[in-house]
């Protein structure tokens, strides 16, 4: 099997250089950028199978470089590693799109652990026999164009809402268990991966406002249901 490519983005190089020694003694190919730019350009020009992403850094910062690269559309898996321990930052990490938040200092297993489980979850793609076009309501939705259109208004999804959403269309007038999407979704549950996912449930609530015959509703402390012509009591 060849070796996985992961691109560490860190500024502190004796951290840095302790990672990469780390990683590659676990059969990894590793790569190290000091800064955000740098770190930002390699990733657009080289394929990775993961990155390691400081959030405090200097020229641009993690999170600065995490939402680039999603609106650029690559899609290479990303955990932050940073000093930062705040509850707001982790939620802002997770809605970012990252795949998990380490805070520092940390045990190089759990992060070892954390990264296996990510490049598994990738390699696995348990949707990959699922369809990728539904029709909702009102609303088309293509998955793998990451588009929700309602006549003219065309969204184009974030990577979040098009993977809770499309949970949500294979369980249509079904419970979508919370639990269980949370950790289809992010590969494990927490509470702040569980508030992240609450963020994204607001949000496709909002976009698929526009059908009045559509509805995701909450069923308390199980999970939710997209529902076509709901019930209203």
């Amino acid at each position: 099997m060849s070796e996985k490519k992961i691109l560490v983005v860190e500024d502190d190089l004796n951290l840095g250089f302790l990672l990469v020694d780390f990683l590659q003694s676990e059969n990894f190919h590793v790569k190290l950028c000091k800064d955000g730019m740098a770190g930002l350009n390699m990733i657009q020009n080289q394929h990775f199978d993961l990155c390691l992403l400081d959030v405090m850094m200097p020229k641009l910062d993690g999170f600065a470089v995490a939402k680039t690269l999603k609106k650029k559309g690559v899609k290479t898996p990303f955990i932050f590693l940073t000093a930062k321990s705040l509850k707001e930052d982790k939620l802002a990490g997770y809605e970012i799109g990252a795949e998990d938040y380490i805070t520092k200092p940390f045990d190089e297993e759990e992060l070892l652990c954390k990264i296996n489980v990510i490049l598994r979850r990738q390699k696995e793609d348990p949707y990959q026999n699922c369809p990728g076009k539904f029709q909702i309501g009102e609303y088309s939705f293509n998955y793998e164009r990451q588009e929700l259109k309602h006549g003219d208004f065309v969204h184009r999804m974030t990577e979040k809402e098009n993977e809770i959403l499309r949970l949500l269309c294979l369980e249509k007038n079904r419970i979508l268990k919370r639990e269980d999407a949370v950790a289809k979704i992010y590969g494990r549950h927490d509470y702040f991966l569980g508030r992240s996912f609450d963020v994204y449930i607001s949000r496709l609530r909002k976009l698929l406002a526009k059908d009045k015959n559509l509805e995701i509703q909450n069923v308390f402390k199980v999970g939710f249901i997209l529902n076509e012509n709901p019930v209203k009591v």
